[in-house]
């Protein structure tokens, strides 16, 4: 059962804005022997920069909205700060989703600079300090979208949100993913020559995440982290056992460093070979089912060969806005979820709206907690004492 407890939180966000004390504390994990477990019996619903759809993104009021909702998993995206800070924020420059052009004080911050092989210009989150990134409000990326909590919330850090999901009233995962590693290690710089994955990995060991998929340890604090840089996963997997699922970007995109092909990187050779540091694959889902004036054709075999090789297949970004969605679906998200789940057979789904694959899971395959089985347990057992003594 998804608790209400949250809607209470998102109002005094909303109240509160973005002080300069600190406002989530260090998670106090209250009630951990008492809480709902995590789900592992159907595909891993993942709340895509948290419940984005409604809320602007990677913003703890987001977060929270998805938790609300029922997530199994709230995903984000990991960057630095000049002064080392590792924040939420998916891109690596702030022109989109801040109101970055509203301060004039930072006017003469814009810089060029490479990024994955294009010269790309704007405000770097690498250019300023945690305290300047604090002073920023989020906006919301798409003009479609609901634009009224523009304005209200500030750029989180990640131990703010780990607070966020270990406080959550049942076990909520998190997917954090380590974002353009080439570009911060080139542009900041840790005392001992750490690096950014380094400091990543620190992160969640501070705050207890650790063990291998489906371990004790690891349904206690779940956590999958994610990254388009193989080399990345390799070297973190010295420093964690934590599972890692290895990203995949459109068939025209190279791998973003190795420079790698599409082609190259979905081979049964690299899939045996990677396999090796990853649990599974994070593909665009169009790669995995090719689409052609918005309708979609048949499948490939990549599920299929991923699933061979023992690695999870969780495809991006599911989105409920009928310009997203393709013309087999009859403009029904839940259409679309059903075509996922059950003929392509994907382990798990990132998703925009968090609360639409909820509710369609709800549906077709219910969580029953221990107490609910408990409670049918006792009913069906009074219902045969009941016929046998007729």
């Amino acid at each position: 059962m998804v608790s209400s407890s949250v809607a209470p939180f998102i109002f005094m966000l909303l109240l509160l804005g973005c002080s300069a004390r600190p406002l989530y504390p260090l998670p106090s994990r209250r009630n951990d022997k008492t809480k709902q477990p995590l789900q592992t019996f159907r595909p891993y619903n993942v709340a895509h920069r948290g419940s984005n759809g409604e809320i602007p993104e990677e913003t703890a009021a987001a977060y929270m909205r998805a938790i609300e909702e029922g997530t199994d998993f709230i995903e984000t995206d990991i960057l630095a700060s000049k002064d080392g800070a590792l924040i939420c924020f998916h891109d690596v420059i702030l022109d989109n989703t801040t109101d970055i052009a509203e301060h004039k004080k930072f006017a003469t911050r814009k810089r060029t600079y490479d990024v994955q092989g294009v010269n790309t210009t704007g405000y770097f989150t690498v250019d300023f300090t945690l305290d300047e990134l604090k002073s920023l409000r989020v906006k919301q990326r798409h003009s479609f979208r609901d634009q009224q909590y523009n304005g209200k919330f500030c750029i989180i850090t990640f131990e703010e949100f780990i607070s966020i999901a270990l406080d959550a009233p049942r076990v909520v995962g998190i997917y954090p993913e380590i974002k353009n590693p080439v570009l911060i290690n080139q542009h900041v710089k840790w005392p001992g020559g750490k690096k950014f994955e380094d400091k990543f990995v620190e992160t969640l060991v501070k705050y207890g995440y650790k063990g291998s998929y489906l371990s004790n340890h690891w349904l206690k604090q779940p956590a999958f982290i994610q990254s388009f840089a193989p080399t990345s996963l390799i070297y973190i997997s010295n420093q964690t056992d934590l599972p890692k699922i290895f990203l995949i970007d459109d068939v025209d995109v190279p791998c973003q460093d190795t420079n790698q092909s599409f082609a190259e990187i979905t081979s049964d050779a690299y899939l045996d070979f990677i396999k090796e540091y990853v649990v599974g694959i994070g593909p665009w889902k169009d790669t995995l089912v090719p689409v052609s004036n918005k309708y979609l054709q048949t499948p490939n075999d990549l599920v299929a060969r991923a699933h061979a090789h023992d690695l999870q297949v969780h495809p991006y970004t599911f989105q409920n806005e009928n310009r997203f969605l393709h013309y087999n679906y009859s403009q029904d998200p839940y259409l679309e979820y059903d075509y996922w789940i059950n003929k392509v057979g994907v382990d798990g789904l990132f998703t925009d709206f968090t609360g639409s694959l909820h509710r369609y899971q709800e549906w077709t395959s219910p969580f029953i907690s221990d107490e609910d089985a408990s409670t049918l347990l006792r009913k069906i057992a009074s219902m045969i004492s009941k016929y046998r003594k007729t």
